[in-house]
């Protein structure tokens, strides 16, 4: 297990490799990792790709999906891209979007297109002196 999110607050199942791996036919939310420095941090993984699916047997794993290329690319290797995968009981496709919007936030991972801020407005917040 991984836990992913703002305060780490995601259990995710994983990582593990994304070469040999069968999604399961369900819905979840997953975040492709690699390992930037597998020689000196080997349980560091970086956030490369996050999504969502209302069926991941559907998502065309492990390397037909559409932004493969790019995961296989940060990795080095094919053999080098990970999964973990999130399935949030109850969670219907908006609460998983709300989701990936918040790693998106908190990652910025390379390999998506979408980006999102944290947007904390001062009155939320105050400040301390």
């Amino acid at each position: 297990m991984i836990r992913l999110g703002s305060a780490a607050g995601y259990p995710f199942e994983g990582p593990r490799l994304l070469g040999g791996w069968t999604p399961p036919a369900a819905a979840a939310v997953y975040a492709v990792l690699y390992r930037p420095d597998p020689e000196e941090r080997p349980g560091r993984y970086a956030v490369t790709y996050v999504g969502h699916s209302d069926d991941l047997s559907r998502e065309r794993f492990p390397f037909q999906h559409a932004r493969a290329a790019c995961w296989i690319k940060r990795a080095g290797s094919r053999w080098k891209v990970h999964i973990c995968t999130y399935v949030a009981p109850g969670a219907g496709r908006a609460h998983r979007e709300q989701i990936v919007r918040e790693l998106l936030a908190v990652y910025r991972p390379g390999c998506n297109a979408e980006r999102f801020e944290h947007d904390w407005p001062e009155h939320w917040i105050g400040h301390s002196s």
